[in-house]
């Protein structure tokens, strides 16, 4: 017996050892061949240039004329602030093919005729042939750009081109970076002192207000930032935000899938390259699949196991009614009207209280369908910074829910005996699992029209407003007033120069630096007069023009347009909550405004919290 199985044993040395060395040399051979390849992925920011003369310029980091790279293994595809195209390396010369973006100047229009008696447009910019008109189709030129490496490591990338030498530092965005100081910790305690101030001037029973609660809410948004973004790196905090990692990426996959069926419908439309971000189709499509696939998880019941756990974690520790936590945790998956199904037979016993939470619970929060939609807006065709505003926005929701427990117990506190009972409704969304895909893509489908819909209108009435204004600014001499005063910012008067100095001041003491409460404040308050749509919308463009100084001011922002808090939302609960329970729609129209203010008061102080950990 030993001696067959020492020879079996020889055989495996003999075969099998020589071909796992001989893959791992192949392996190890492949990854060396690709290791600059691998290394230059990733996004670049300048530091230096070294003139050909000698001389040199240090390019600080908040200044505006920073040049961003961004170089993508997919496809090798690299993006240089608007222009995007395809990079390869060849021996030592990275080598660039792109299509110009954005606005390029055109000096001269010359027509052609070839050797077969076609003619054709070239359009020039001095000696430069930007583009041909050939059959009524405009065809951009490629251009092609080759420059030297010279070195790369982790940290550094130097380029040269025609005698210069560019250097660039590595921007690690595959972690949220963070840096907490003594000043970002004073000014957030500003900033939540501030918050809580507002409420409690607003509140119906000042000396009601339990404070412990309050309290210990603060203190769970606090772990939760912790937990899901971990900003000290501590070890046993990993797999915590790993977990976020993945539900992260999950919902980055999500967006992959909706584009399989998208591309199938509208075929190039979907190209960026071509036609540029659109978004009726890169974004709304997307609101209906996930509507679906919510729908799926309600009806075999996933959605109300883990808002059962949730909703069971928040009765204890922040002495909420039961009716009142399972509404509070499903709004962190479902939209306002969805998740009052969930406590539909509760609904008509709620006190007031009870009923301004719901409402502020719906107001603070987003739906799972239009985070998928704003991780798309944010993220774009990028998916590192799709998988950044995924953990952003999954934490801005799930830190919502005790943001809106605070607030509005400060508003209106709890004076009455509360039912700590938490049973779920069983309401019916699907006979079998393909009614639930078929309900669900109804929902989605109205939800996505009704998305659309609003942004045409608002984004037209906006453009009519500002026409007026603008108008208005050059007769009164105020356009360019404000272009001084705003740093050129803004360049004339404006519905977004209005909200911007309007809530210029709040923004400040809530953190953000000085040179971006203009444009903060602009967002927030485009959320709350119009729609939170509209400020990510805004948001998005802002970000693609590097119009921001810091970088803490963007995920602030993200965190403070987070939820449905406008003015329409109070409409739409008064219909949806009102129809589940008609005995209460007097109620919630008494509540709209303050269900308003709480629930933008809840995503401000998320926003604020996590400021303090830059």
């Amino acid at each position: 017996m030993k001696s067959t199985k020492g020879k079996k044993i020889n055989i495996i040395r003999k075969i099998y050892y020589p071909i796992l060395i001989c893959l791992s040399l192949i392996l190890l051979n492949s990854c060396n061949e690709n290791t600059t390849n691998e290394m230059l992925v990733g996004k670049w920011q300048s530091k230096e240039v070294i003139w050909q003369d000698g001389s040199s310029e240090i390019i600080p980091n908040n200044e505006r004329h920073v040049l961003n790279l961004q170089f993508y293994d997919k496809k090798n595809q690299f993006n240089i602030d608007n222009v995007r195209g395809e990079w390869k390396l060849e021996d030592s010369s990275l080598i660039l093919e792109n299509i110009p973006e954005g606005r390029t100047f055109l000096d001269s229009i010359i027509v052609v005729n070839d050797s077969l008696g076609n003619s054709y447009l070239e359009l020039k910019n001095g000696n430069e042939k930007i583009a041909t008109i050939s059959q009524g189709r405009l065809q951009p030129e490629i251009v092609t750009s080759s420059m030297q490496l010279i070195s790369i490591n982790n940290d550094e990338l130097k380029l040269s081109k025609n005698g210069d030498i560019y250097l660039y530092k590595k921007i690690v965005a595959t972690k949220l970076q963070y840096e907490i100081s003594i000043i970002s910790i004073l000014r957030g305690l500003l900033g939540i002192t501030f918050i809580l101030f507002i409420a409690f001037l607003f509140s119906e029973h000042k000396r009601k207000i339990q404070w412990k609660v309050v309290g210990i809410g603060i203190g769970l948004q606090i772990l939760l930032a912790f937990l899901i973004l971990n900003p000290l790196g501590i070890g046993l905090l990993e797999y915590f935000s790993w977990g976020f990692d993945v539900l992260g990426k999950g919902f980055v996959s999500i967006l992959d899938f909706s584009k399989k069926g998208t591309e199938f419908l509208f075929g190039s439309f979907l190209d960026i390259d071509k036609h540029g971000f659109l978004f009726a189709f890169q974004v709304l499509p997307t609101i209906i699949f996930f509507s679906a696939l919510t729908s799926i998880l309600f009806y075999l019941g996933i959605i109300q196991k883990v808002v059962y756990v949730l909703a069971l974690v928040m009765t204890k520790i922040l002495k909420l009614s039961g009716a009142e936590s399972l509404s509070v945790a499903g709004n962190i998956f479902l939209g306002q009207t969805e998740s009052p199904l969930m406590i539909k037979a509760y609904l008509a016993k709620m006190n007031r209280s009870e009923i301004l939470l719901v409402m502020t619970g719906g107001m603070a929060t987003l739906a799972g369908g239009v985070l998928a939609a704003y991780i798309a807006f944010l993220g774009g065709d990028d998916p590192v910074e799709r998988l950044k505003f995924a953990k952003h926005l999954l934490a801005a929701s799930f830190m919502a829910a005790p943001g809106a427990v605070i607030i509005s117990k400060i508003l209106i506190p709890q004076t009455e005996k509360i039912d700590e009972n938490i049973e779920v409704t069983k309401e019916k969304i699907g006979s079998n699992i393909l009614d639930s895909i078929s309900n669900g893509t109804v929902e989605g489908l109205k939800l996505a029209v009704n998305v659309a819909s609003m942004l045409l209108v608002f984004i037209a009435f906006i453009a009519m407003g500002n026409f007026f204004l603008v108008k208005l600014g050059s007769i009164t001499g105020l356009n360019s007033i404000i272009a001084d005063l705003s740093g050129g910012q803004f360049k004339e008067l404006s519905l977004q120069v209005i909200l911007g100095y309007v809530f210029a001041i709040p923004m400040w003491i809530l953190g953000v630096c000085s040179e971006d409460i203009l444009l903060v404040g602009r967002l927030i308050g485009e959320k709350v007069i119009i729609t939170e749509f509209i400020g990510y919308k805004s948001l998005s463009e802002l970000k693609a023009a590097d119009a921001f100084t810091e970088e803490k001011s963007i995920t602030m922002a993200t965190y403070m347009l987070c939820g449905f808090a406008n003015f329409a939302s109070i409409g739409i609960q008064i219909g949806g909550i009102g129809s589940l329970a008609p005995s209460k729609r007097k109620l919630l129209s008494e509540l709209g405004l303050k269900a308003l203010l709480a629930g933008t008061l809840a995503s401000l102080l998320s926003a604020t919290i996590v400021g303090m950990t830059f």
